[in-house]
C-alpha cells in the first residue's frame, strides 16, 4: 500500500501536468547552450561528398551564376571571376572559392542583448528558431489571417519566454504596417521585448543601415564596437536555379562590410528549382551557397557566414512544396556532410506542409527536426510553429513544437551514471514486490528527476474527460494565451524604447526606407 509520502509525491507531480494551471516546476534546466550529443549520420560516402563538391565547383566555373546587382558583379570580377555583362552571368574559379573557404570563420560568437544569451555558432553547437517569414498567422480562436504587428509582438514574447528558442526571427510579416516603415516596427519589437540575438531584414541598404543603427542604440554600441562583433544576422536566399537577385546580393555586401552574420541559404526544391535527385539538388544548393559566401569573403575576408541548406522535394502531382519527407531528411543529412567538408557552421530548415496543427503537421515537423539533429545542424530555422510550407505560423503549433524541442534539449544533458545514480542502496531498501515511491533515493530526487511536460497530458482517460477532453492543440491555446498575458520583458530591453522611438519618429518623418527589389 502506498504510504502518505508516496501519495504526496504523486499529488505534487500531478499538479500542472498540462502546463495550463500556471504552476512553476522546481526543475531549472538550462536550454540556452546546447551541444549536439549525437554522431552525425551520413547518407553519402566520402568519395561521393567530394564528387558533389567538385561538381558544384564545376557548375560555378563552367556554367556560372546570374548576379543581378552590378556592384556584386564588379566585386566578383575584381577577385578574378569572369563576368559577362550582357547576360549578367558570373563564372567563379575554384581557386577563388577555395580562398573564400579558407578565410570564412569556423566559429562565430553571436552577441545577444544579455551576455548570458550569447551563442557560439560552430559545428557541434545546436540552436533553434521559430518559424519565420510567413505572410499569415493562425490560432484556434481567430483563425488564419494576414500577419499583424500585434501578432508579431506576441510571437516575440513567446520566443523570449522559451530558452530553447535561441535566436529571434521574422516570424510573420506585419502587413498592417507600411513596407517603408515595417522594418522599424519589427526591429523595435525585437529590441524592446527580448534580449536574444536579433534578425535584420536584407531589403536594401537603407533598411539595413536603419536596422544596424537601432541595434547600436539599443545595445549602447559605437560604430566601431558594432563592427568588431556579430550583433545581428540575416538570411540570404538565392533564387534557384543559379541566380542571385539585387536585394540578396546587396544584403551580402552590406552585412559582410559591417561584420554581421550572413546565413546564406539556397532554397532548392528537388524536381522544381533543382534536379529531382537528392544528390543533384544538393550539388546545385552547394554551388549557390559557395557563390554567396565567396562574395561575402571577397567583400570582407573573415566575414561571419553560415552555410545554409533548405532543400526538400515537391509533390510531383501538384508542384506543391513538401517538408518532413524522406527526401527532406536525406537532403539535410547530405547537407551536413557538405558543411563538415567545408568546416563551416551551417543552417538547416524544419517545418511542415500541413494546413493546420494536426498529426500530419506534428510528424512532418518532427522528422525534419530529427533530420537536423542527426545531421549536426548548427542552426535550425522553422523549428516551431511553421505551417503550410511557410505560408503561416500557428500559435498552438509553436507551443506543441516547443515540447519536441525541449525533449531534444533534454537529450543534450549528460545522464548520470555514477554510484549514486546506479542506486544499489535504493534497490536494497525496497523489498521484493514493494515500490520506490517513498524510497530515500526517490524522495531526494523526485522534484527534479524527470522532464515535466509543457503541453502533454499524462492524466488517465477519466480525469482527462472531466477536464474537458482537450486535445494537445486545444491545451496549447490556454498555454500561449497565459504566457502572453503574464509576459514581462527584460528590463534592459524596455529601457531602450525611448531612444528607439526617437529614432523611428525622425526616420518616419523623413519618409522611412522603401524595400529594394
Amino acid at each position: 500500500m502506498v504510504d502518505d509520502a508516496a501519495r504526496d509525491l504523486r499529488r505534487e507531480r500531478r499538479r500542472g501536468r498540462t502546463g495550463e494551471a500556471g504552476s512553476e516546476s522546481s526543475r531549472r534546466p538550462d536550454y540556452r547552450t546546447l551541444k549536439n550529443p549525437f554522431l552525425p549520420q551520413p547518407i553519402f560516402s566520402a568519395d561521393q561528398v567530394a564528387a558533389i563538391h567538385d561538381t558544384a565547383l564545376r557548375v560555378l566555373e563552367e556554367l556560372g551564376v546570374k548576379v543581378l546587382l552590378p556592384e556584386a558583379r564588379v566585386t566578383l570580377a575584381r577577385a578574378g571571376a569572369l563576368v559577362d555583362e550582357d547576360s549578367q552571368m558570373v563564372r567563379i574559379g575554384r581557386d577563388i572559392v577555395a580562398a573564400a573557404l579558407t578565410s570564412a570563420p569556423k566559429s562565430i560568437r553571436a552577441h545577444a542583448g544579455d551576455r548570458a544569451r550569447d551563442l557560439m555558432l560552430e559545428l557541434g553547437s545546436m540552436t533553434f528558431l521559430a518559424g519565420s517569414g510567413a505572410p499569415n498567422v493562425t490560432d484556434l480562436e481567430r483563425g488564419r489571417r494576414p500577419g499583424t504587428l500585434a501578432a508579431f509582438e506576441d510571437l516575440i514574447r513567446l520566443v523570449q519566454h522559451f530558452d530553447v528558442l535561441h535566436m529571434l526571427g521574422p516570424c510573420i510579416e506585419p502587413q498592417d504596417i507600411d513596407n517603408r516603415l515595417r522594418h522599424y516596427a519589427v526591429n523595435r519589437a525585437q529590441l524592446t521585448l527580448s534580449d536574444k540575438f536579433p534578425f535584420v531584414f536584407a531589403r536594401g541598404t537603407p533598411q539595413v543601415e536603419d536596422g544596424f543603427a537601432m541595434i547600436r542604440l539599443a545595445r549602447g554600441l559605437s560604430e566601431d564596437e558594432f563592427a568588431s562583433g556579430a550583433h545581428c544576422y540575416t538570411v540570404i536566399n538565392t533564387n534557384s536555379p543559379r541566380q542571385l537577385d539585387i536585394p540578396m546580393a546587396q544584403g551580402i555586401i552590406d552585412f559582410a562590410r559591417a561584420g554581421q552574420v550572413l546565413i546564406i541559404t539556397p532554397f532548392c526544391l528537388a524536381g522544381a528549382m533543382a534536379p529531382i535527385t537528392v544528390a543533384g539538388a544538393l550539388t546545385l544548393q552547394h554551388a549557390e551557397a559557395l557563390a554567396g559566401l565567396t562574395l561575402a569573403q571577397i567583400v570582407r575576408p573573415g566575414a561571419p557566414v553560415v552555410y545554409g541548406s533548405f532543400s526538400s522535394n515537391v509533390d510531383m502531382k501538384s508542384g506543391a512544396p513538401a517538408f518532413g519527407t524522406p527526401e527532406h531528411v536525406k537532403a539535410t543529412l547530405g547537407a551536413g556532410q557538405l558543411a563538415r567538408f567545408t568546416g563551416l557552421p551551417w543552417r538547416s530548415g524544419g517545418g511542415s506542409a500541413a494546413n493546420i496543427s494536426d498529426a500530419q503537421a506534428a510528424h512532418e515537423t518532427q522528422f525534419a527536426l530529427w533530420g537536423s539533429v542527426l545531421a549536426g545542424a548548427t542552426v535550425c530555422i522553422h523549428a516551431a510553429g511553421w505551417l503550410e510550407g511557410g505560408l503561416s505560423v500557428s500559435f498552438e503549433k509553436l507551443i506543441t513544437d516547443i515540447e519536441a524541442l525541449q525533449t531534444v534539449a533534454e537529450l543534450c544533458v549528460a545522464t548520470p551514471g555514477d554510484e549514486a545514480a546506479i542506486g544499489f542502496e535504493a534497490i536494497a531498501e525496497v523489498q521484493p514486490g514493494g515500490h520506490f515511491f517513498s524510497a530515500g533515493h526517490t524522495m531526494a530526487r523526485y522534484r527534479t528527476a524527470f522532464y515535466e511536460p509543457l503541453v502533454a497530458d499524462w492524466s488517465n482517460f477519466g480525469n482527462w474527460t472531466q477536464a474537458g477532453s482537450k486535445t494537445a492543440t486545444e491545451r496549447a491555446t490556454g498555454i500561449w494565451k497565459r504566457l502572453v498575458a503574464d509576459f514581462q520583458p527584460p528590463a534592459s530591453a524596455v529601457a531602450t524604447s525611448g531612444a528607439l522611438d526617437e529614432f523611428i519618429a525622425r526616420r518616419t518623418e523623413e519618409g522611412g526606407a522603401a524595400p529594394v527589389s
